[in-house]
Parts: C-alpha cells; structure tokens; sequence
C-alpha cells in the first residue's frame, strides 16, 4: 500500500472527498429528476406522433401549469447529472495503458447529450409559453421537442462505446473499471441506438411513444446510471485504499 507524504495526502484526499460528493449527490438529483419525469403530464402515456394539431394544442391548454412546473424543473436541475459523467471520465483519466483522447471525446459527448436535453425541455416550455399561439404551431414545438428528447441519440451512444474502448485499452493487470462494464457499456449502445429511428417513425415500437424508443431507451438509460453508481463506488474505495487515504 502505497504511503503519501504529508504533502501529498491532503491534496490526494481532497480530490477524493470531492469525488465522493459528487458521487452521493447522484441519487438526490436522480430522485429529483424521475419526480419531474413522472410529473410531466405528456409521459404517462406518452404523447402519441399522430395526435391530431388540435389535441396537441388542448393538451397544453389544459396542462400549462404542470408543464411549465416541470420544464423549469428540468432547467434547473437537469444538468446536475452531468458531474456524475465527468466522475466516469476522471476515473478514465487514470486508465493507464493508453492516452487520455478516449476520456476527452467521453467529456465531449456527455455535454452534447446535455445540451439537446436542455433544449427539449425549452421547446416544451415555449409550447406551454402561449398555449392558445394556434393548433399547427402547437404541434410543430411538440413535434420538434420530442424528437429533441427522444431521437438524437448520437451522443449517447458514443458515450457508451467511449467507455468500453476505454476500459478494453486499459491495463488488465490493474483496470480501473472491471471488463464487464465494458461488455455492458456496449449493450446498453446497441439497445439505445433503434430510438434513432423515432425521428421518422410514426407508429410502432420506434415511434417516440413506443416500447423501444421511450420506454427501453431511458429504462436503459437509467439502469446504467445505477449500475455505474456502484461501480464507482467500489473504484473510488479501492482507489482510496490504494492510495493509503482514510475514507
């Protein structure tokens, strides 16, 4: 076991006690966020691609309050998630056997990804703007906010492949993450990229509304972030352990 310098051991368990924080801040602002998801009237069921323009625009008519309660919700605290990535990625960076460009295109993706869930939720929140703004225009923000929030998978999809190059490249006799996240990382691409389709799909399991698109891509979603919670739990005690710091 490796023994810090009192020098050294202050800055060693800072950066580890900041990790931490941001580790055990994840669960509250994951409660947070399925509170809003569940809250918003649109996804129980989800609203359907082919609602008709004068549907969509009552739907906004009677749900304005809610929807604008949610969408400031998500604003506010939707990009809270995002430290909880870059903690993947700093554990990245001390993968050893390679450079660091897997853990910087990581980084990279995760703020697309955040970014295009910002402006859904905008888009949601000028429909519920001026409600009564005419029934084609209603449906035109919908349309667009969903496809916003569903279809640009993209950068998720790079996210996961990112972290399993990173993982199968790194040092096998001391791999930060074990092999398997790898392994996992990869499926949880594979089942996330058919929602892709939900950009053109109008009825079916690919539609936004569908099994595939909503309901297995965020389910997906959202089982890798428990998963990784774990995970990086275990890292960073074994990465406290190794560096000779109380935890």
């Amino acid at each position: 076991m490796q023994i810090l310098t009192e020098t050294e051991e202050p800055v060693a368990w800072s950066a580890l006690r900041g990790q931490q924080v941001i580790l055990w801040s994840a669960p509250v602002v994951a409660l947070v966020l399925l509170v809003l998801f569940a809250a918003f009237p649109g996804f129980f069921p989800p609203m359907s691609p082919d609602l008709p323009a004068a549907d969509v625009a009552r739907f906004y008519q009677d749900h304005t309050s809610w929807i604008r309660f949610t969408m400031v919700g998500f604003n506010l605290c939707g990009i809270m998630i995002v430290p909880f990535f870059v903690l993947i990625m700093a554990q990245m960076m001390r993968m050893r056997e390679q450079s660091r460009i897997f853990a910087f295109c990581y980084l990279t993706s995760v703020v697309a990804g955040a970014t295009l869930f910002a402006l859904s939720a905008i888009l949601f929140g000028v429909a519920a703007f001026r409600p009564d703004r005419g029934a084609d225009l209603e449906q035109l923000l919908n349309d667009l906010a969903w496809i916003f929030f569903v279809a640009p998978i993209g950068m998720l999809v790079s996210q996961f492949v990112l972290l399993a190059l990173g993982v199968y490249f790194d040092d096998e006799r001391a791999p930060v993450f074990p092999k398997w996240v790898g392994h996992y990382s990869l499926l949880t691409a594979v089942v996330m990229a058919p929602s892709a389709c939900a950009a053109v799909v109008h009825s079916g399991p690919l539609a936004w509304d569908g099994f595939v698109s909503f309901w297995l891509r965020n389910g997906a979603f959202a089982l890798f972030c428990v998963v990784m919670f774990f995970v990086l739990r275990n890292t960073l005690r074994r990465q406290a352990i190794e560096a000779g710091v109380p935890r």
